[in-house]
């Protein structure tokens, strides 16, 4: 029997329905980038903890290493706060940290640890890291939520909603922006130690 990689596209992509906006702080600089490897990481309502995968490629993977810290965003699919989630989408999906700042182009404050808190967005977590497990091309970041906040309520966007309202210019440049990473991540995956 072979691995039906369509199958198991459609079968694991349906466990991540929500971008998420990831930020950080390492050494006074800002970066963040956008996931949809994010989740609950506790069943002990009053201890939550929040977790992360990001690929080794991103400069926002390092600084997270670096500081210990993350913010996981949801972004908002409310009609007056649509074009905003957008606007954080692209912004933190659209480049690279290494390119230029990222986080001065949205509406921020400092949060609890330090690392900003994209004001624009639904809601958001955030976590100092308790414990990283290294899984080739990614490492995934589980952390004790040290705040949360709910900031425009109403539905959250989900990605297939979201990839329906992004223009075609911007998911052509994405997806070319997106052969590096994705290069980098078969070449940790699958390279052999002699």
């Amino acid at each position: 029997m072979t691995l039906d990689t369509g199958a198991a596209a459609k079968v694991l992509g349906g466990l991540r329905p929500y971008p998420v906006a990831i930020t950080t702080v390492d050494g006074g600089v800002a970066n963040g980038l956008m996931s949809l490897s994010a989740g609950a990481a506790s069943i002990i309502p009053e201890a939550p903890r929040a977790t992360i995968s990001l690929t080794k490629y991103n400069l926002t993977h390092d600084m997270v290493t670096g500081s210990g810290i993350f913010v996981m965003h949801l972004l908002s699919a409310e009609d007056d706060q649509i074009e905003k989630s957008l606007e954080i989408l692209m912004t933190l999906g659209g480049s690279s940290g290494r390119d230029g700042d990222k986080i001065g182009k949205l509406r921020t404050r400092q949060g609890l640890s330090g690392a900003p808190v994209l004001l624009d967005a639904h809601s958001y977590v955030e976590a100092r890291v308790t414990g990283t497990l290294d899984v080739q091309e990614s490492s995934i970041f589980v952390g004790d939520v040290i705040a949360a906040e709910i900031l425009n309520p109403g539905r959250r966007l989900q990605i297939g909603e979201a990839w329906e309202k992004l223009p075609a210019e911007w998911i052509e440049q994405y997806d070319a922006n997106h052969v590096p990473q994705l290069e980098s991540a078969r070449a940790h995956r699958f390279t052999t130690v002699l």
